[in-house]
């Protein structure tokens, strides 16, 4: 046994060297075959030895199971923002205040990373915190989701306690690759890198956070035990030899002068980096100085950050162009003559819809204004209206789908045109991506590459072919080996067992989410209940308004969609909900809360069982509060339960109520 612990702390010490090569010092010793080979025999060893369990393996950084709320975590030392200058007058009087106080001063100049602030805490040379800025005080434990981030060293050679500030954020390519993922499932797009990336580390589960390639530069040592600094680049550079991804292009200049220059020259080539900046850091280099010169309660004295003007260009609308969504929404989009603008080259805008082309009057051939202010995604501003010479067309949008030839409408109190053509092959690709998806079907393997490579060669029309697929015919296509095909056709079987509000979701009825599922599937108990389900029945579930009633009654009228469910039953995929009778209703009205360490449950296990018994979760603790369920280390929600006479239970209270239909 001996033997299998040293290989396992041996594998999990080479794994995270090669990780430190590859994420932080972009240069790799193996080949991505060799790091696979070393990650799957510790996942092996892992699973046949739990005993030796460690939340700091490398291999927990896919993420655990999803989180119910963030506790809030306090700070040790606050995490102050920085005063912006917009001007280089603005900065030289800064630098006036500065050395009237400190006369002979050195400054570092660092790039200012755009995304999120976050503190990390190590103990004993572990991880154990890790938490967002929140309001300099108070921020949100995001530990899970930061352990994912492969840039995140999750030990170190520093035993004493240590504290970090760090910038979580988005690399430019993983940027545009989830927006076009999410332009596919036509979900909203995220404005810029920033937005992204607070999204990412906000996620309730964690293992979406660790597919979206998070990436973290640190920038400042909060506190430390047992070591001392004279500077600021010193601190950073021990902070390089422990394996921390410290501030690129970190510049010490003498002067203001200097440092003037050099954000000139960041400036003229900061589109060519890998990642969005929005703007340059100055920082009092002296760890002395820095105490002398103080901080306000909002920022300190001893550093800026100077903000770049947003940059606008003049370019030619040349063509609008038309998308089909999943749902038959058609999107207008603007083909610009190609302007380099913020570092990149922009070439296409989005415009929306019809209204906002009428709005800003907008015209094929206009001389338009295009700004990308630090964002990837361009935006038509305003037109030239001056250069017009009436050669400019007016666009209207197709009356016909440019997908299928189907009739386009557009509904009341809607901006959407819509394609009324359910056989449109535009929705019928996203319309399939969107049914294998996570909160779908969940079929693993089934992304938006190998749906389209099942229809181009002709192997499936719809969903429900996916579940007719056959072994030889799939091995047989570009990049489906024998492996890749047992696990795909794997997925797609075990999918069949999913509760129906999984597959009600699937379906892809118009303004039916997630949530919304649940609550149907918790009403009509099978697809059969809900398919002959009258418009007075609809409106009675929680949440169904009188537009989504019409909705699922619609979807259900449709010839083409009663085929695709006889498809679905034909290969036995769950029609029944799987919730077991008069207990279904055990909870109905009542509201938990959850507190403390579970060891029978996650909290989203936990969660699932009281939904789906009826009940509803809430995340703090009131005079409405019907039951507290308390694990182990429960903190202020147990007292004030107290305080308020609510009824608290274990989990082997829990637990007996569910067993037993009763109540406690």
């Amino acid at each position: 046994m001996e033997d299998v612990k040293s290989r396992i702390e041996e594998l999990r010490r080479l794994i995270e060297y090669h990780n430190h090569r590859y994420y932080v010092l972009d240069d790799p010793e193996i080949s991505d075959a060799e790091y696979d080979k070393l990650m799957k025999e510790l996942e092996k060893l892992e699973k046949q030895h739990p005993e030796y369990f460690d939340e700091n393996s490398p291999t927990q950084r896919v993420g655990g199971a999803p989180l119910k709320e963030f506790k809030e975590v306090r700070h040790n030392v606050p995490m102050l923002s920085l005063q912006d200058v917009f001007s280089f007058e603005e900065l030289k009087d800064w630098d006036r205040r500065v050395r009237s106080e400190v006369p002979e001063v050195e400054y570092v100049v660092e790039l200012k990373i755009d995304g999120l602030s976050v503190c990390l805490s190590y103990e004993n040379g572990e991880l154990k915190t890790a938490a967002t800025r929140g309001d300099g005080v108070v921020g949100e434990d995001v530990t899970a989701n930061v352990r994912t981030i492969k840039s995140v060293p999750l030990k170190i050679n520093y035993l004493n306690p240590l504290e970090v500030r760090g910038e979580i954020y988005m690399p430019r390519d993983a940027f545009l690759k989830l927006n076009a993922q999410r332009e596919e499932m036509e979900e909203p797009l995220f404005a810029n890198p920033r937005n992204a990336a607070a999204g990412s580390i906000r996620q309730l589960d964690s293992k979406v956070t660790a597919e979206r390639k998070l990436d973290i530069f640190i920038f400042n040592i909060q506190r430390i035990e047992g070591r001392e600094f004279e500077k600021h680049s010193e601190a950073l550079e021990f902070l390089r030899e422990l394996g921390f991804k410290v501030s690129p292009k970190r510049i010490i200049c003498k002067n203001v002068e200097e440092v003037i220059e050099v954000i000139k020259q960041l400036g003229d080539t900061r589109g060519e980096l890998p990642f969005d900046i929005d703007g340059i850091v100055v920082k009092v280099n002296s760890l002395k100085d820095r105490e002398r010169l103080g901080q306000t309660a909002k920022a300190p004295r001893w550093a800026v950050a100077y903000k770049y003007p947003a940059e606008k260009k003049k370019t030619k609308l040349v063509d609008i162009i038309v998308q089909v969504g999943r749902t038959g929404a058609i999107t207008p989009t603007a083909i610009l003559e190609p302007v380099r603008i913020a570092g990149s080259t922009v070439s296409r805008a989005t415009l929306h819809n019809e209204d906002y082309i009428r709005q800003k009057d907008i015209k094929i051939g206009d001389s338009v204004i295009i700004q990308k202010a630090g964002d990837i995604i361009p935006e038509v501003v305003e037109v030239v209206f001056e250069d017009r010479d009436g050669d400019e067309v007016e666009f209207n949008m197709p009356t016909k789908c440019p997908e299928c030839g189907g009739d386009v409408v557009r509904e009341e109190g809607e901006v959407a045109l819509r394609c009324t053509n359910m056989s449109c092959p535009a929705q019928i690709k996203r319309s399939i991506i969107h049914f294998a998806s996570r909160d779908a079907m969940n079929i693993e393997g089934l992304g938006p590459q190998i749906v389209a490579l099942l229809i181009d060669n002709g192997l499936i029309k719809d969903a429900a072919d996916l579940y007719y697929l056959r072994f030889e015919d799939v091995v047989k296509l570009e990049r489906m080996g024998k492996k890749s095909t047992e696990n795909l056709l794997k997925a797609i079987e075990n999918s069949k067992q999913n509760d129906i509000d999984k597959l009600i979701f699937a379906l892809g009825i118009r303004y039916v989410g997630s949530k919304t599922a649940k609550n149907l599937a918790k009403q009509f108990k099978s697809i059969d209940a809900l398919m002959n389900a009258t418009y007075e029945e609809l409106i009675l579930v929680e949440e169904v308004g009188d537009k989504m009633a019409k909705s699922i009654e619609a979807f259900f009228r449709e010839e083409h969609n009663r085929a695709l469910i006889e498809k679905l039953r034909g290969a036995n995929v769950n029609f029944n909900s799987k919730d077991e009778g008069e207990k279904f209703d055990l909870f109905n009205g009542l509201t938990f809360v959850l507190t403390g360490t579970l060891s029978k449950y996650t909290r989203n296990e936990a969660s699932e069982l009281i939904e789906k018994f009826g009940g509803k979760v809430s995340s703090s603790v009131s005079k409405k509060t019907n039951y507290l369920l308390c694990g182990e280390d429960a903190g202020s929600k147990l007292k004030k339960a107290q305080e308020l006479g609510v009824k608290i239970i274990s989990e082997d209270d829990f637990e007996k109520m569910i067993n037993e239909g009763e109540l406690v």
